[in-house]
């Protein structure tokens, strides 16, 4: 063999050597990570995500006949693939630096604002509202109305620049206009949270959907107006202020480095003592003498804080306040507006149509409220599927 053919022979040998060095380690990657996967303990709830992960599916031959082990062990996997926590927030921040802001459904925002894109036009509106004036034709009883407008109509100047635009203005002249004509009395939330927020006030957290309580005294001002009530003076209410929360947005974002909220507790001292709650769901109840549930100030999620979260049907009796009953049909926005509104009414009976699965107006019957009150986000209304329960 001449010279140049054995050193051609030693190249190429190490050429196809350097060559197959990536491919042997990324094998070796995917071998640690499969014992890794194996062998590691497996959680059953993500703090950062705040839900319960996918549980080992079940084995039997029905569901690996039909395809549906395949699905749920996919889901599985996908859920505890080990440090996952890590390659969402990777993956969050990798988007939001190769310009793909919004790519799980939340703009990361300037101010430390994480706030959730806008609902598609695609959306439930006109069948939501001409539900609600098919429930007012069987009622004799006064209906009022009132949507929290989403956070990124309201706070615009924080958005990014590549954000699609917020349809507020469209949405709510629709929905009002159609109300408004047909009997029902619409609160429009729009002017007075702009002045608010102009004024520097915070109306809505940076990690989480919601109203701050500060935007859900703004909004219970609006409400009462419309309902005809005088609202409670601020200064009667005393405030107590808690730290570390990390709401919705937060834990669907992956943008695991922005800073928690405070979340405040505004309580009226006077109603100490006055105050019952009763919480069905199903056929469990549960009574308390509390309208805030401070245990949950104890999790990441502490916007549960407020009457316990979300539950089917809860009842609040106030012993101090004027006589009246209002019936409230509504979403999670309404738990942190519930407490003041309970200084205006004897009794108020919240009924959120996720979980209460009977009919509104056999409720109406056996309650006999004065008023009802329909009170929703924008956007959870745009796309809510379950206000077919209210007929």
């Amino acid at each position: 063999m001449t010279y140049r053919a054995k050193r051609f022979k030693e190249t190429s040998g190490s050429a196809g050597r350097f060559r197959a060095a990536p491919a042997v380690v990324f094998l070796a990657f995917i071998f640690l990570m499969a014992l890794f996967f194996l062998f590691s303990k497996k959680a059953n709830y993500s703090t950062n995500e705040k839900r319960y992960l996918e549980e080992f599916p079940e084995t039997t031959f029905e569901e690996i006949s039909s395809g549906k082990f395949g699905e749920n062990f996919e889901r599985f996997f996908a859920d505890h693939f080990p440090k996952r926590d890590l390659w969402v927030g990777v993956n969050a921040y990798y988007n939001l630096i190769t310009g793909n802001n919004g790519a799980a459904g939340v703009y990361h925002c300037s101010d430390g604002y994480l706030i959730n894109t806008p609902v598609s036009e695609k959306n439930r509106l006109s069948g939501n509202v001409e539900t609600i004036l098919e429930f007012r034709k069987k009622t004799d009883l006064p209906v009022y109305a009132a949507l929290i407008p989403s956070t990124g109509y309201i706070v615009s100047d924080v958005l990014p620049a590549i954000a699609e635009p917020y349809r507020d203005d469209e949405y709510f002249k629709t929905i009002s206009a159609r109300l408004n004509e047909n009997g029902v009395v619409f609160a429009d939330l729009r002017e007075p949270f702009r002045q608010s927020a102009e004024e520097g006030t915070q109306l809505y957290y940076k990690t989480d959907h919601h109203l701050t309580t500060a935007g859900a005294f703004e909004a219970y001002r609006s409400i009462c107006a419309a309902l005809g009530k005088d609202s409670i003076p601020k200064s009667n209410l005393k405030t107590d202020t808690y730290h570390g929360f990390y709401g919705t947005t937060y834990s669907t974002s992956g943008f695991w480095l922005t800073k928690p909220d405070t979340i405040d507790v505004w309580r009226d001292p006077a109603s100490d003592g006055s105050i019952r709650i009763k919480i069905t769901d199903g056929n469990t109840v549960k009574e308390t003498d509390s309208l805030f549930f401070y245990d949950h100030l104890r999790e990441d999620d502490k916007y549960p804080v407020f009457i316990d979260g979300n539950h089917a049907l809860t009842e609040i009796t106030n012993s101090r306040a004027p006589q009246g009953t209002l019936l409230i049909v509504k979403d999670s926005f309404s738990h942190a507006i519930a407490p003041f509104l309970s200084e205006n009414y004897r009794r108020l009976v919240l009924v959120d149509l996720r979980y209460y699965k009977a009919s509104v107006s056999e409720l109406c019957n056996t309650e006999k409220p004065d008023q009802i009150l329909f009170l929703y986000g924008i956007d959870n209304f745009l796309t809510d599927g379950d206000l077919a329960w209210l007929n």
